[in-house]
């Protein structure tokens, strides 16, 4: 049986997520992907605190797919080392599963 699975990142701005949404989804590593508005971002990198606006980015897969998809969009992704992070679902409607099911096939 098929198990749903969540990825999150943000990105620079809205076509930059598309962009890779896109790829995904030519790939068939996930099924769909939402773009979120604009946000603030607060963080720290290289030892600095920092803010930025940053379009954030949900993306549907299954458990098989995860790390598959997770290592593309951070290869495909524009910022040096890109906030990528994914989930297993606990539960999921059952036409969603085979829908998720599906990407792979």
């Amino acid at each position: 049986m098929t198990t749903a699975a969540l990825i999150w990142c943000p990105f620079p701005d809205e076509e930059a997520a598309l962009a890779a949404i896109n790829t995904l989804l030519d790939e068939r590593l996930i099924a769909c992907g939402n773009v979120l508005p604009a946000m603030t971002s607060m963080f720290a990198w290289n030892g600095q605190k920092d803010m930025a606006r940053e379009n954030g980015a949900l993306l549907k897969t299954n458990t098989d797919l995860l790390e598959q998809a997770i290592d593309r969009l951070a290869d495909i992704h524009p910022y040096e080392e890109p906030a990528v992070v994914g989930w297993h679902c606990d539960s999921a409607a059952m036409g969603t599963l085979d829908w998720l099911g599906a990407i792979a096939r």
